[in-house]
C-alpha cells in the first residue's frame, strides 16, 4: 500500500467513524421518554455544539494542542466554549422560547453542564482517535526501522566472511599449494548460501548445518596439523527455522582466536543439539593464548554484530553465555527456534 492510499484509507475510515459518533451521540442528546418527537431547539442546539467540538477537533487540537502550545489551546477552547453558549442563550433560546427560557440567564455552571458533556464525547474520541492512529504509525515505524537496521547488519556479515576467507586463499595460492581447489570449493559453497539461501529473514535449519559443516571444513584448512576441530550436530530435519548466519559468526571467532594466538596444540570443538520442543543448544570451545592479537580480534565487528542480531531477532527467547578462562575461549547459546510454516 503506497503512502497516498494509506493516508486516504485512515481518513475515510476517520469520517465514517466520526458520522456514526455524531449519530449515536445525537439521538442520546434529543432522546426523551416523556416527548418522544425531535425538537427542533435540540437539533440546532446540538448542531451549535457540533460545530464547536469540530473547531477544537480540527483546528485546535493540531495547531496548538499536539505542538505543546497547551495555553494557546486553553484560551481558544474558553472562547469556543463561550460562542457556544452566548449562541444557544443568545440566539436560539430566543427565536425557540422568547417567553420562558430566554428571559433570564441560568448562570455559568449550569451553562457548561448543558454545553461540555456534548463536547467532551465528541473532542474525547476525537483524541482518541488521534492517539490510537499516532501509535499505530509508532509501530510501523519501529517495524520499519528494525528491518532496516537487520538488513544493515546482514549487509556487513557477508563482506566479513569474504575478506577473511579470500585473504587465506591468497595465502595458499602463494604457497602453490595442491588444498587451494578444495578451498575453492569450500568457498564457493559458502559464498552460494551466503548470496542466495540468506535472503529471507530466517531459512531452515537443515540448511543453516550443512552451511555450518562447510564453514568449519573451510577453516579447518588453516589449522592442518597444528591441531584438532570437531564440529558435532545429529541428523536436523526442516521442521524448525532460524536465522542464517548467526551461529557461524562464533565458530569463525573460535579459528580466529585459535589460529591467530597458537602454532600447536589447537582444539576446537563444536557441539549442537536441536530437542524436541525446538530448543536449538549451540557450544562453542576454542583453545588461545592470552596474547596481544587475542585482545584485538575479540574486538572485530561479527561478535558486536551477532549479538545485536539477537536481540532484534530474538528479544525474549535466547541466552547468550561467554566465558573466557584457563586459555579457553567458551560460548554456549539456547535458542527458542520457530517452527516451519506447512
Amino acid at each position: 500500500m503506497t503512502l497516498n492510499s494509506y493516508i486516504g484509507t485512515s481518513h475515510t475510515k476517520e469520517v465514517l467513524f466520526q458520522i456514526f459518533l455524531h449519530g449515536v451521540v445525537f439521538l442520546f442528546f434529543t432522546f426523551d421518554k416523556y416527548e418522544p418527537e425531535i425538537q427542533g431547539f435540540k437539533v440546532v442546539g446540538f448542531l451549535n455544539y457540533a460545530i464547536g467540538a469540530f473547531i477544537i477537533n480540527y483546528i485546535l487540537l493540531p495547531r496548538f494542542f499536539y505542538k505543546k502550545r497547551y495555553w494557546y489551546f486553553l484560551s481558544y477552547v474558553v472562547i469556543v466554549v463561550t460562542v457556544n453558549i452566548a449562541i444557544e442563550e443568545l440566539v436560539l433560546e430566543q427565536i425557540f422560547y422568547p417567553d420562558t427560557r430566554a428571559m433570564h440567564f441560568p448562570g455559568v455552571i449550569y451553562s457548561l453542564l448543558d454545553v461540555m458533556p456534548v463536547i467532551l464525547i465528541l473532542v474525547g474520541f476525537k483524541f482518541a482517535w488521534d492517539a490510537s492512529k499516532k501509535q499505530l504509525e509508532v509501530e510501523e515505524l519501529r517495524t520499519s526501522v528494525k528491518e532496516s537496521e537487520l538488513l544493515f547488519l546482514k549487509s556487513q556479515i557477508n563482506p566479513h566472511f569474504l575478506f577473511n576467507n579470500l585473504n587465506n586463499l591468497y595465502s595458499y595460492a602463494i604457497e602453490q599449494s595442491p588444498k587451494t581447489p578444495s578451498i575453492i570449493l569450500e568457498l564457493s559453497s559458502v559464498l552460494r548460501y551466503m548470496l542466495y539461501d540468506c535472503k529471507e529473514e530466517y531459512v531452515a535449519i537443515r540448511k543453516e548445518m550443512e552451511h555450518l559443516r562447510n564453514f568449519t571444513q573451510l577453516n579447518e584448512m588453516q589449522i592442518e596439523e597444528r591441531g584438532k576441530v570437531s564440529f558435532q550436530t545429529p541428523q536436523i530435519t526442516d521442521g524448525y527455522r532460524i536465522a542464517p548466519l548467526i551461529l557461524s559468526v562464533f565458530i569463525e571467532n573460535a579459528f580466529k582466536h585459535s589460529t591467530g594466538s597458537q602454532s600447536e596444540n589447537i582444539f576446537i570443538d563444536v557441539n549442537i543439539s536441536l530437542n524436541d520442543k525446538g530448543v536449538l543448544n549451540f557450544e562453542c570451545r576454542n583453545s588461545f593464548l592470552a596474547v596481544t592479537n587475542t585482545a584485538n580480534l575479540s574486538k572485530g565487528i561479527g561478535l558486536q554484530n551477532v549479538q545485536k542480531r539477537l536481540e532484534l531477532l530474538y528479544p525474549k527467547s535466547h541466552r547468550l553465555f561467554i566465558q573466557k578462562a584457563n586459555n579457553v575461549y567458551y560460548v554456549h547459546l539456547k535458542l527458542q527456534l520457530t517452527e516451519t510454516h506447512k
